[in-house]
Parts: C-alpha cells; sequence; structure tokens
C-alpha cells in the first residue's frame, strides 16, 4: 500500500501462545474489539491453545512470532550450544548474543536451523501465515534479517514488520516522541525495510508500538486512531486477562491493553479513522 492515499489498519497482538492468560485476551480483543491478527510463538507452553483458539476464530490473520531469545527453541537445546543457556532456554543478553552471532560461524549455522525449525512448526498447523515478525524485533539484527527473509520468501510470506514508528504521530498524541531504545531502532528498522522492498517483500508504512509497548492504553489508542497516517499501519499490542503469569514482563499492562482494544469508543474510533481494518494478506 506503500505511495497510496487511502488507509490501511492491522492490528495485532504479539506474544500468541505465551500463555492461556494471553490466548484468552486475543480471542477476546478479536470476537469482540478491533484486533484482526495475532502472532505465535510456535514453542510456547499455550501454542497448541492458541492454534485451537485461531481455528474456531478463522478471520483471527495469524503470523510467525520469530522467538529467537528469551524462550523455548523449537529443536533440542542440544542442537543448538550457542544459542542456549544452561537450562536449555533461548538466550536473554540481546547485545551479547548479537555480537556472538556476528563473530560465531557455528552458532550462525545454528539459528538458520532454528529459524527453519520455527517456519515448519508454524506450517504444521495447517493455518495460512499472514505474516512474520520477532520477539523485541531481534530481526533487525542484519545476520537474523538475511535468514528471516529467506524463509519468508520460502514459505511464500508477503509481509514482515520492520518498526518504523513515526515520531510526529508519537508528538502529535502525547506531545512527546519515541524512547531512546526506539530511537535506536530507527535507523535499523529503515535498514530492515529496504532490504524487504529489495527481497521483493513488503512490510507497513508504518508501525505503531515500539514506543508504548506493553502499554498500548485507550488514550493512546484513541490519539493513534485519530492521527492515522495515510497507507498500511500497524499497532501492536500485548493483550493479556491478567498480568503475572509465566513469562509475563513485570511493567506490562495487559489487562489495560485488553481494555482498550475492545473498548466500545476504540471501536467507533477505528470505524470513523477511515482505514480498512484487517489482516496483511487482506493487503496484498
Amino acid at each position: 500500500m506503500t505511495g497510496r492515499a487511502d488507509k490501511g489498519l492491522v492490528v495485532t497482538a504479539d506474544d500468541f501462545g505465551l500463555s492461556l492468560e494471553v490466548n484468552e485476551a486475543v480471542e477476546r480483543a478479536h470476537r469482540a474489539g478491533i484486533l484482526t491478527a495475532a502472532s505465535l510463538m510456535v514453542s510456547a507452553p499455550a501454542a497448541a491453545d492458541a492454534v485451537r483458539r485461531a481455528k474456531r476464530n478463522p478471520r483471527l490473520n495469524v503470523g510467525l512470532h520469530v522467538v529467537l531469545l528469551q524462550g523455548a527453541p523449537a529443536l533440542p537445546a542440544a542442537r543448538l550450544p550457542n544459542l542456549v543457556d544452561e537450562e536449555g532456554r533461548l538466550r536473554a543478553d540481546l547485545l551479547g548474543y548479537g555480537a556472538h552471532l556476528l563473530v560465531n560461524p557455528g552458532a550462525r549455522s545454528q539459528l538458520a536451523q532454528e529459524i527453519s525449525a520455527q517456519f515448519a512448526a508454524f506450517r504444521s498447523t495447517g493455518m495460512a501465515l499472514d505474516h512474520v515478525d520477532a520477539h523485541r524485533h531481534f530481526h533487525l539484527h542484519p545476520l537474523i534479517a538475511s535468514e528471516l527473509i529467506q524463509q519468508a520468501k520460502r514459505h511464500g510470506v508477503h509481509f514482515v514488520r520492520a518498526p518504523r514508528e513515526p515520531a510526529r504521530i508519537l508528538r502529535l498524541v502525547e506531545g512527546k516522541g519515541p524512547s531512546l531504545a526506539a530511537s535506536i531502532a530507527a535507523p535499523f528498522a529503515r535498514a530492515l525495510a529496504a532490504r524487504l522492498q529489495r527481497a521483493g517483500l513488503r512490510t507497513p508504512d508504518q508501525v505503531f508500538g515500539l514506543a508504548w509497548s506493553g502499554a498500548m492504553t485507550r488514550e493512546r489508542l484513541l490519539g493513534l486512531l485519530a492521527h492515522l497516517p495515510d497507507g498500511l499501519s500497524e499497532i501492536y499490542t500485548h493483550p493479556a486477562v491478567r498480568g503475572g503469569f509465566a513469562g509475563a514482563a513485570a511493567d506490562y499492562r495487559y489487562s489495560e491493553e485488553l481494555a482498550a482494544l475492545i473498548a466500545p469508543e476504540v471501536a467507533a474510533a477505528a470505524g470513523n479513522s477511515g482505514a480498512r481494518l484487517g489482516g496483511f494478506r487482506e493487503f496484498i
């Protein structure tokens, strides 16, 4: 949709499959709210439950949330000695991990195998693959981006998230620009978008959720919908019926995000925004 004057909007829930609390919220936000898509963690504890819920809600567009840190791998941990910690979970040290991939060919080989296994696990669900993104945007790392792009093309994926978040809109909504972390990520997101375009893949024209990750409140959603730019936008969220579950982020406002997604005034604002809502495959 890049370059067109009309508006499209995909409202996504990340971490689908992380817990029953997340899955219940995703289903509720889709049935009773504006949620149109979800990104599945294929190896997460409640992934099977997420797949069951998705199949009974066929209008929910499900993509792959590639998890390469802070989670369980799809492959046996013994096959990924450079990627996992002593407990067999994917490493959590983002900077050290990223640097290790640059200098260790074995780590890169294991990374490619793990990404391939996660795509295969999604394919085994029998669901259409709507889009691809990555936990904590780890695909901003150029080596991870390369492998993810290869797999996306191999599996017929058209859309990959590049989290380009326009500071101008954030200032209109809340009077201040992006966080330091979002500002640091911005040039990497632009580079990823350019790589995706060269590879013949697509990405939203703008993505919202980076600056307000875990805090996409009713007021922020209303503000974004009131100032939604032309082109295709993605708003990604992290709803859950409650916090405190295994794997939950301590500072995420999970239930507030769910309440925002199902609020009648948010639905009305989405209708008044002039945007067509849907999953990514509806904008191919």
